[in-house]
């Protein structure tokens, strides 16, 4: 028998007052695990997502590979205009004469100086970023997968006996006949 729905889920945020208990725990969240065909879905706190034991993330290699390769034409760039920068300085100071050059050279070392204290806090905000970036899509553990699968068909079952209730044939009629004697 097949499974109503993919093994996938995507992690979303809502808004505070769309916030309901955790499957897990029973605290307020506002963290929401929905498959890709929204067939499924459930609140969880953010803290469950990082328990090895009810779930895995799911990296997108292409994503990732992608985000790499901008990373590394992004640092190459910027390697090169660091060194056309550099050579432009050379030339400039080679072409001026030494008293200009002696002061010229003390503001220059200061620019350099504040030039990389601000590549380092660059460098700091990106590494934050790549840290605070978390996985989207995650697998359930298969125990936590068959009870998400156990309750999707219970509340099936339950919508179906409910549909039957309603209809007008579904409980016998009151005999009309008289009875025997």
């Amino acid at each position: 028998m097949a499974a109503p729905f993919p093994n996938l889920y995507t992690h979303r945020k809502v808004a505070e007052a769309s916030a309901k208990s955790c499957d897990i725990c029973y605290k307020l969240s506002t963290s929401v695990l929905i498959t890709p065909d929204k067939k499924d879905f459930f609140y969880v706190c953010p803290i469950h997502l990082k328990d090895v034991y009810f779930c895995t993330p799911k990296i997108d290699e292409d994503a990732a590979k992608a985000k790499r390769e901008k990373e590394l034409a992004e640092e190459t760039e910027k390697l090169k205009k660091e060194y056309e920068e550099r050579h432009r300085k050379k030339k400039e100071k080679e072409s001026k004469d030494k008293d200009k050059e002696s002061k010229e050279d003390g503001k220059d070392k200061g620019k350099d100086k504040e030039d990389g204290n601000d590549k380092k806090e660059d460098d700091s905000k990106s590494k934050d970023e790549e840290q605070g970036e978390e996985p989207r899509v995650f697998e359930l553990k298969s125990a936590f997968y068959k009870q998400r699968i156990q309750r999707k068909r219970q509340s099936e079952v339950a919508k179906r006996d409910r549909e039957r209730a309603s209809q007008p044939n579904y409980f016998p009629s009151v005999p009309t006949d008289l009875p025997r004697k």
